[in-house]
């Protein structure tokens, strides 16, 4: 009888997050776990117009760390989300809710006693590679 093979994993550091402590997505098996995405910019900046243009932003910066790795909004299966101000839940899901048209992931939500950059929201998710 063989043995079980371990699950292979693999750290990804995006080009512009390098030299912060911990990784951009890992890799395990045939899961992707992102880490949290703030709503920032090219620039590196928290974007301008409060919690749905933040939530905007780091849902763009989900789908485009999702494509990198492999995967893809569609194959979101969990998000976890921190908020700095719980009372704007019902803004921030107007946006959140949009990017997923097929399915509803498992999702928690949080209020966070502050987030980095001063940002409003953070958004974590794990999925499945595409």
């Amino acid at each position: 009888m063989d043995a079980e093979q371990p699950l292979h994993v693999e750290y990804y550091t995006a080009e512009g997050m390098k030299g912060l402590p911990f990784s951009t997505a890992v890799r395990v098996g045939q899961m992707l776990y992102l880490s949290g995405q703030i709503g920032i910019d090219g620039s590196g900046k928290v974007v301008p117009g409060g919690i749905a243009a933040e939530t905007r932003q780091a849902m763009e910066n989900i789908r485009a760390t999702l494509e990198q790795y492999g995967s893809s909004l569609d194959h979101v299966i969990k998000a976890t989300i921190m908020m700095a101000d719980m009372s704007e839940w019902a803004e921030m899901n107007k946006v959140y809710v949009t990017y997923f048209p097929n399915h509803l992931p498992a999702r928690s939500a949080l209020g966070a006693n502050g987030l980095a950059l001063g940002a409003r929201v953070e958004i974590e998710c794990i999925a499945v590679l595409g």
